[in-house]
């Protein structure tokens, strides 16, 4: 096992803390660890793909789990027993050549096994499949007393870890159920729309024909195009959509990643950032008018489909030397004017923000601090050194909390505690559980500390 002490952040380069890092090889040393653990704790960490600061540990020891990365075989009932270092991408580079697919598939192939069910991370088909606990059928929990537990769904302390961002253990392996899937692309459809209201009814038109679905806004728009954006659907293609010159290939590996990959190999994360106002404006006005208006049955890899974001892993550089922040929350059905409201706000502010994914949640998932619930999310990424930008979100967050939303706690770098206790009903179970289960607060992340998890 290596040991190093280093400087940590999470994807957005947000408030580094130093901690010393353990990268165990096996279960026996990840226990270890926790066993000796210091008076600041510990806390899991995978890819640190998380943009705040869920897997940092200002003075204590962080977990690095990316040694355990064992993948065993699919059995008949389609499941797969996976240690939690395990990255998605990997993942599925090993089992779409077999015909499988994990149920839920989030937007990033860059997150561990553990760091998905940590974060109950939801996918783009929410409505039907939930979020990616659901499909666990059995975890490995290192708990406080250094002891392996097995621990299956339907009892409390799964339940608190299904999103409990590592506080309550740490993840060292799942098994997961798996989806069968008939080819390794996906049949997508896109087109536009004029405004918010054209894109929810977009949204909303098409059932859930085609299970996958998720939307960019362009939140720099203003007036009549306030809210515009395009929307992107899809299916499992089936072997009658193959292209004549797909042959064998329908299943093959090479189909499990984003097309390419663009790094800025070196580079610093330029001062300023290279999105202010105008160039991100013209960025956005260029993105919408190079989409069709309506196109359908366009055959994609399924990596490229669902992990588009991961061709360009280095863009976190692009937000300036502070950093970025992203804002995810989610309003109810019923509360589009809030959603109106807050899109109209940003857009207002010429806020630069030319990332925004529009998506539909359906029934919420049994954790409780899992953040999907039914309704609307909106996630968008800003520069941190925004003028004015944290008393801006703050006030979001106050609007969110008073129509009953929630922001998600898994992307959050910079979230009041008050905010999380008004918008998390399910939050004192979970520390009273914590309280029982871990009385020492072995488990602890700069997260917890902040928002008194």
């Amino acid at each position: 096992m290596s040991v190093d002490t280093v400087s940590l952040t999470g994807w957005g380069r947000t408030a580094p803390t130093t901690a010393v890092r353990f990268r165990p090889r096996t279960h026996e040393e990840a226990a270890a660890v926790v066993r000796g653990r210091g008076p600041r704790g510990v806390i899991a960490r995978g890819l640190g793909r998380s943009p705040g600061d869920a897997a940092q540990n200002a003075g204590g020891s962080v977990l690095d789990l990316t040694g355990l990365a064992r993948v065993g075989g699919v059995d008949a009932a389609g499941a797969v027993r996976c240690d939690a270092g395990v990255s998605l991408e990997r993942l599925l580079r090993v089992l779409l050549p077999l015909g499988w697919l994990p149920p839920v598939v989030p937007g990033t192939g860059r997150v561990t096994v553990g760091g998905a069910i940590a974060s109950d991370l939801p996918g783009l088909d929410h409505r039907r499949s939930g979020s990616f606990a659901r499909h666990v059928s059995a975890l490995e929990l290192l708990t406080a007393d250094g002891e392996v537990r097995t621990v299956l769904p339907g009892t409390a302390l799964f339940d608190s870890t299904a999103g409990g961002l590592g506080l309550t253990g740490v993840i060292l392996g799942a098994t997961l159920r798996l989806r069968r899937v008939p080819t390794a692309l996906m049949s997508v459809s896109t087109e536009r729309a004029e405004d918010l209201d054209d894109l929810l009814a977009r949204f909303t038109a098409g059932g859930d024909r085609l299970p996958y679905a998720s939307a960019w806004i362009d939140l720099m728009a203003r007036g009549r195009a306030t809210g515009r954006g395009i929307l992107t659907r899809g299916e499992h293609a089936t072997p009658d959509m193959r292209p004549a010159h797909a042959g064998r290939t329908l299943l093959s590996s090479r189909s499990g990643g984003a097309r390419g990959r663009f790094r800025l190999p070196g580079w610093p994360p330029v001062p300023g950032g290279l999105f202010g106002p105008a160039p991100a404006a013209l960025y956005n006005e260029v993105r919408y008018r190079g989409a069709p208006r309506a196109r359908t049955g366009e055959l994609r890899p399924v990596g490229a489909f669902f992990h588009a974001a991961d061709a360009f892993p280095d863009a976190n550089l692009l937000y300036g030397r502070g950093g970025l922040v992203r804002y995810r929350f989610a309003v109810g059905y019923g509360q589009e004017e809030t959603l109106h409201r807050v899109v109209r706000r940003i857009a207002a502010r010429r806020s630069p923000a030319v990332r925004a994914v529009l998506q539909r949640f359906g029934a919420a998932d049994p954790g409780g601090l899992s953040f999907a619930a039914p309704g609307w999310s909106l996630a968008l990424d800003l520069p941190a050194a925004l003028p004015g930008l944290a008393r801006f979100l703050d006030d979001v967050d106050e609007e969110v909390a008073a129509a009953g939303g929630r922001v998600c706690l898994a992307k959050d770098s910079r979230m009041r505690p008050e905010a999380a206790a008004a918008m998390y009903p399910g939050l004192a179970g979970f520390r009273e559980l914590r309280a029982r289960l871990d009385p020492t607060e072995a488990f602890r992340s700069d997260l917890s500390r902040r928002l008194g998890l």
